[in-house]
């Protein structure tokens, strides 16, 4: 079957889904779980994401990237991979955050930078999460809407939050129940399939197997991610009837 014609699948992540034990990837990399994943189900992929991506920006992403139009007409099924960094604790309002690289001149943003960098590990433990759960979930049901008004009943999956043991955020992660809660609700009302990040990579990031920032994953992390996914995909209503190897 020619590359034209087969089917891919369609992946919103944030760095989760590119970065392994010592940086990010190429989105061709054969050793993430996007390409494990599109691999076993004998599809091409496109992974559209970027770092620090929450689920206001898969919205974003869906409704104004034309990698995203361009995909969607034969995607075979969508992954919502965000959720971590909505989670994530962040002093300032994300927003702000946000607007820390467009500061000038570039020796006022460094200081900026730097002193961000000293407030974020100090002060998240007491942080709310980066986006409020109830935003994550409107944004992914938004995002499903449209997906769905222009693909009526493709397979979508998403995802719930990864662990960390992270210095840069105080090994803090109190916004984590929350999210969960309100993206387990938010799948449940629409019969959304879901994979649990932490029961795939928990073990490997807690007992600090993974990169060494303590967010981002080594390959074994990835490939029970991949596991997970393909499940949920199942579930989901995608056939992979292609051997396993």
């Amino acid at each position: 079957m020619s590359s034209e014609r087969r089917p891919a699948l369609l992946v919103f992540a944030d760095s989760l889904a590119y970065y392994g034990p010592t940086g990010g990837l190429p989105a061709d990399d054969p050793r993430i779980w996007p390409n494990i994943v599109a691999r076993q189900l004998d599809w091409d992929l496109e992974l559209i994401g970027r770092i620090g991506w929450t689920c206001r920006d898969i919205w974003w992403a869906a409704t104004q990237d034309p990698r995203a139009w361009a995909a969607l007409p034969r995607a075979g099924a969508v992954v919502f991979a965000t959720c971590g960094m909505d989670s994530l604790p962040s002093p300032l309002p994300t927003a702000l955050r946000e607007l820390i690289r467009y500061v000038r001149p570039p020796w006022l943003r460094r200081w900026v930078r730097e002193g961000y960098g000293w407030v974020q590990p100090r002060f998240s433990p007491v942080a709310k999460a980066a986006l409020p759960p109830h935003l994550s979930a409107e944004y992914l049901e938004l995002t499903r809407g449209a997906i769905d008004f222009n693909r009526p009943g493709i397979p979508i999956v998403a995802s719930l939050p990864s662990v960390h043991i992270a210095e840069t955020y105080g090994n803090a992660h109190r916004g984590r129940a929350g999210t969960v809660a309100a993206i387990t609700a938010w799948a449940g009302q629409h019969d959304v399939p879901l994979v649990d990040l932490k029961a795939a990579v928990g073990e490997e990031v807690m007992s600090g197997r993974g990169n060494p920032d303590g967010i981002h994953w080594n390959f074994e992390a990835h490939h029970a991610v991949a596991e997970l996914m393909l499940k949920a995909l199942a579930e989901a209503g995608v056939n992979n009837d292609k051997p396993r190897g």
